[in-house]
């Protein structure tokens, strides 16, 4: 409720129709894709009343609502993340405007120690982080003819799910190739990684990038593949660089969580004159940037890949938080 609450409290004071509440607000170009889905989900949750000049914010601030601290505590994530978001929430309308950027808050100062909270250190990302060196270390088995095992990681990031992944490499002879489209990221790598000989670094844009790219045995990738201009053309350019049986495991999140929608979502936004991803693939005229599961499932069968796992099972508890890890090999 705590985004839904940000979302109402910003636009209150400014409420009219979209185009009014842009305007008042001086909303980003690049972020009107932002306002548009909020008021979606304000509507959808009974927020947001009427229809055009009769529309109306409804909800009022609840003064018994939980500390969005001890909620983060509650499912693991440590105070670091709460301030993030309630720092994210505060500033709502400076985030559309541009005015501040998304990193600013998440990187204070220039250290990760949000960014880890985030992507690593909290109860649903150690468990996906954890599958994925499973599934890599049974990929690598697979590949035990390859010497060494080529290993490209795309969208690698601050290094959370590379780091945990790496104790399955231990006792394999591979060729790791950390990327990202910031090297801002390479550079902590490099010095995050300086005793793996093994690992390489370079540029990659998932969008403009793949077609050059040579054959990999394994392709690896957390939370960047929702950045695809159209998911089912990058999936194909995944298939092409595997080598014949090589596998594609990604973290995705499948479903929309509100405080990430006042929060992590300006990180997705385009840069200027870029456009937004989805918008003529499985996610066109929803403004949606994370595919739901079946859309995945689907995209990876069009594509040529054969599904072995999505953990957690639908049994697991940490099912109902819509985070996966996927992994598929080229057929």
């Amino acid at each position: 409720m705590f985004g839904l609450q940000a979302m109402a409290e910003t636009l209150r004071p400014v409420f009219g129709s979209e185009e009014e509440i842009a305007t008042r607000l001086g909303v980003a170009a690049r972020h009107r894709w932002l306002l548009h889905r909020w008021l979606g989900v304000l509507r959808e949750n009974g927020w947001l009343i009427g229809e055009g000049k009769e529309s109306r914010l409804e909800a009022a601030a609840d003064p018994a609502r939980a500390d969005l601290t001890q909620v983060c505590a509650d499912l693991g994530y440590r105070p670091e993340l709460a301030h993030f978001f309630d720092q994210a929430n505060r500033h709502a309308g400076r985030l559309l405007a541009d005015r501040i950027l998304p990193q600013e808050l998440l990187f204070p100062d220039g250290d990760f120690l949000t960014a880890d909270a985030a992507y690593r250190d909290n109860l649903i990302n150690r468990y996906l982080n954890t599958a994925a060196r499973e599934l890599v270390a049974w990929a690598v088995d697979r590949c035990h003819d390859r010497k060494p095992v080529r290993i490209l990681e795309l969208g690698a990031g601050i290094g959370g799910t590379t780091t945990d992944v790496l104790p399955a490499l231990e006792s394999s002879p591979v060729d790791y190739h950390f990327t990202d489209v910031s090297r801002f990221f390479l550079d902590a790598a490099r010095n995050q990684f300086a005793a793996l000989p093994w690992m390489r670094y370079g540029i990659i844009d998932l969008n403009n990038d793949l077609a050059a790219q040579p054959d990999y045995d394994i392709i690896l990738a957390a939370n960047v593949l929702h950045n695809a201009h159209h998911i089912g053309t990058s999936l194909r350019q995944l298939h092409r660089m595997l080598r014949p049986g090589g596998v594609l495991i990604f973290l995705e999140s499948c479903r929309e969580h509100y405080q990430s929608l006042t929060s992590m979502h300006f990180l997705m936004s385009p840069r200027p004159g870029a456009p937004l991803p989805g918008t003529t693939d499985v996610r066109a005229g929803t403004r949606r940037i994370f595919a739901h599961e079946h859309e995945w499932l689907e995209q990876l069968t069009h594509a040529g890949f054969e599904l072995v796992a999505v953990l957690p099972e639908s049994w697991y508890p940490l099912h109902v938080l819509g985070q996966r890890v996927f992994a598929s090999v080229r057929v």
